[in-house]
Order: structure tokens, then sequence, then C-alpha cells
């Protein structure tokens, strides 16, 4: 028996202990959004703006149905009405009933986030027709005050861009470098059959030397040890495959740091069952090597 099952019917064997919850909260404009997603990402159960007064209620609930999910993020804010005068008391009872909870904290300089709201055109949260941006930026800041000693984590979003708040939190939450959350799927095609939609990058090898010319080689296809020796044997064929390997290892640290989680490179040939698959095979290989997450797809591997 499970061990969600087990405690689904024996409710008093539930340990909230085993339940981490992590509330985002802080300034408006510090990155809440973005950090939500980042829990998201490494598989946290997400809930962005859960009006303070239903948390406890929403705890009930994961006791009673939700056994499964042990990592939850929430995300709260000054939007909830009552905020300022319920959170101490609301984050005190959850940590009293025995949850592993943590509470991030975001903030950023005046500066930022004058800048952030004006170049977006939103509207702070506190902002009236009385209360100009400025003004609702110091009064958050204030009446946040007592929240931000409660947190703890206090991390400034002020010189962090998006992909670096989203790496930052990864690295302290998932427990893996934020590099190896990069999906690779390398595709082969044919030309013929056209190109794959989903593609990030394409590489056309038809310029290769084409085993279909060989007659015994015809109706093999690249995964045949005769095929990837043929192909791999050719000087042309080393020295392309050298140029893309440096050139694929070189810029996907970059694509990391851009926060991408999938990147689909697609390599055709003309009927995308030799070439493009011993290449692709051969990607494959040193991308593994190197620690990366790959798929294969061979789309055309048995087309007519």
């Amino acid at each position: 028996m499970s061990k969600a099952k087990d405690v689904r019917e024996n409710p008093e064997k539930f340990d909230p202990r085993d339940v981490k919850i992590v509330i985002i909260t802080g300034l408006s404009g510090s990155g809440k959004s973005t950090v939500i997603n980042a829990f998201e990402d490494i598989s946290y159960f997400c809930i962005d703006n859960l009006p303070l007064p239903l948390l406890t209620n929403f705890l009930e609930l994961h006791k009673k149905e939700m056994q499964d999910v042990n990592k939850i993020a929430l995300g709260v804010d000054i939007r909830e009405r009552s905020f300022f005068k319920e959170y101490p008391e609301v984050f005190r009872q959850v940590a009293n009933q025995g949850y592993d909870l943590e509470i991030i904290f975001l903030e950023a300089s005046i500066e930022a986030l004058h800048r952030r709201y004006s170049q977006t055109r939103r509207k702070h949260p506190l902002a009236s027709k009385d209360i100009n941006l400025l003004q609702a930026i110091n009064l958050e800041r204030e009446e946040l005050r007592g929240l931000r000693k409660m947190a703890t984590k206090v991390i400034n979003t002020t010189e962090k861009s998006v992909h670096q708040l989203k790496a930052l939190i990864t690295s302290y939450y998932s427990g893996v470098e934020p590099g190896s959350l990069l999906s690779i799927e390398l595709i082969s095609f044919g030309f013929k059959y056209g190109v794959p939609f989903e593609a990030d990058i394409v590489m056309d090898v038809r310029f290769l030397p084409n085993p279909y010319f060989v007659e015994e080689l015809r109706g093999l296809t690249g995964l045949d040890e005769k095929i990837k020796e043929w192909v791999l044997n050719r000087t042309l064929s080393k020295e392309f495959l050298d140029d893309f390997l440096n050139l694929i290892l070189k810029y996907l640290p970059r694509y990391i740091e851009e926060g991408k989680r999938y990147l689909n490179i697609a390599v055709g040939c003309t009927g995308g069952r030799h070439r493009s698959v011993v290449i692709v095979e051969e990607i494959r290989r040193v991308l593994e090597q190197r620690g990366y997450k790959v798929v294969t797809y061979h789309r055309d591997i048995d087309a007519d």
C-alpha cells in the first residue's frame, strides 16, 4: 500500500513534517510570478495569489485528498485585502501544525520597482487616484517590514534577470543544477517529407556521402553498424561532426541561461533513413557523455 493511500484510509497517520510548503511573497513587482514558474518547473504543486483565509482550508483538503503531493509553493501578496492583518497569524498557524514551512520574501530597490512598473504600465496594487506609484511602493515596503522579518529567505532581485532568478530558485530547491533540467530531443528526418515543425535548430546533411547509392547498403538504416561505419569513416563526415558538435556544445549553456527547458535539434538528409540517423545517434552519444538528457526520434526511418 502506498503511503498516500495509507494516510487517506488512516488520516491519523498523516505527518505534516513530510510536506514542504514554500510561501512566495514580498514586494509587488519583485518577481513573484517568475519564482512561481520556477517552482512549477521543478514539480512543485503551485497556486498563485491564494487568498490567505483559504490557506488553512487548502491544507485540510491536502490532508484528506492530496497526500501524494509533498512539495507545495504558494504565492500570496497584498492583492488579498486582508493580507496585512492576517498574514502573521495564518503563517504561525501553518508552522505550528508542523509543516516544513519556508517563507521567501522577494524585494528590489525602489528605483528598480518604479522602473519595472513604468515599463510594463501595470498598476501597483496600492496605487489609486490619491496614491501615486512611488508612494504605493514605499507604503507597501513599510507595511511588509514585519513579514520580511518572518521570512526564512530574503531574495533581492534588483540586479537579477528573469532567467537568473529562475536559475537561483532551481539551484536552491531542485537539488540539481539548472542545466540538468534541459531536455534535448534529437530528430532525424527526410527533407522529402518536410522539416519537423517543432525543430529549434535544423541541420541539412545532404552534402555528406550517401550510402543509398551503394546497392548492398541501400536496404539498411542508419541504426545498422554497416551504415554507421560507412558514413562516419568519411573525412567530410568527421569534419562536419567535429564542427557541429563544437557549435552545439558551445551554445547549449546559453540556452540554459535563458531558462529554456526543451531544445529540439533536427538533422535531415534526403529520405531520413541513413545519414541523418547516423549523425543524430552520434550527437546523442556525445551529449550523453557530457551529462545532458537526450531522447532521439527517427521520424522517417521507416518511410517508404
